[in-house]
C-alpha cells in the first residue's frame, strides 16, 4: 500500500499521511540543519513548519481548485506573496524560513527521492549495492562532467580560474 496515492481526491488518511511525511522530513532536515550549519533547532522547527504548512495547502490546491496546476506553483505564488515587504507575514516568515540552509533541505529531499525511485522498500532492497555504485557513479560523472564543462566555458570567454 502506498503511503501517498496519486488519485484526484484526497481522503483524511491521506492528508494524515502527508503530515507524518512532512513532519518527519521537517525533523530530519532540522537535525541536518543543526548539525551542518549550527542554527538554533528552534527556529529552524519554525521554519520547517512555515514550509511544510505552505507545501500540504499547495498540495491541497492542487487537488481542489480545477485549474490544473501544479502544486509547486501554488507553493511558490503561495511563499512569494506570503513573503512580500507589504504583508504583514513577510517579517516572520522571513525570519524563520532564512534560518534553514537549502542544502539542508536538498539532502534529505534528495534521500526521499533516492529511495522512491525504487517505488517501495522490498524493490529498494532487490537494487542493493549494486544500485549504491552506480548512484556514486552518476554522481561522479555529472560532478566531473560539470566541472569540465565549466572549466571550457570559463576559458573560452577569458575567466581566470
Amino acid at each position: 500500500m502506498d503511503i501517498i496515492d496519486g488519485s484526484e481526491s484526497v481522503s483524511i488518511t491521506g492528508i494524515r499521511n502527508w503530515i507524518l511525511l512532512l513532519l518527519i522530513f521537517s525533523v530530519i532536515t532540522v537535525i541536518g540543519n543543526y548539525v551542518g550549519y549550527h542554527h538554533p533547532m528552534g527556529e529552524s522547527l519554525v521554519g520547517m513548519l512555515i514550509l511544510s504548512g505552505l507545501t500540504l495547502i499547495a498540495m491541497l490546491l492542487e487537488r481542489y481548485v480545477p485549474l490544473n496546476i501544479s502544486s509547486i506553483v501554488y507553493v511558490s505564488l503561495l511563499g512569494l506573496i506570503l513573503s512580500l515587504p507589504m504583508m504583514p507575514t513577510s517579517g516572520f516568515i522571513v525570519y524563520y524560513v532564512s534560518k534553514i540552509e537549502l542544502l539542508a533541505i536538498v539532502t534529505v529531499f534528495l534521500a526521499y527521492v533516492g529511495i522512491g525511485m525504487g517505488k517501495n522498500w522490498d524493490q529498494f532492497k532487490k537494487i542493493g549495492w549494486r544500485g549504491a555504485i552506480v548512484t556514486v557513479a552518476v554522481i561522479t560523472g555529472t560532478y566531473l562532467g560539470s566541472v569540465i564543462i565549466a572549466h571550457i566555458v570559463l576559458t573560452l570567454t577569458g575567466v581566470s580560474i
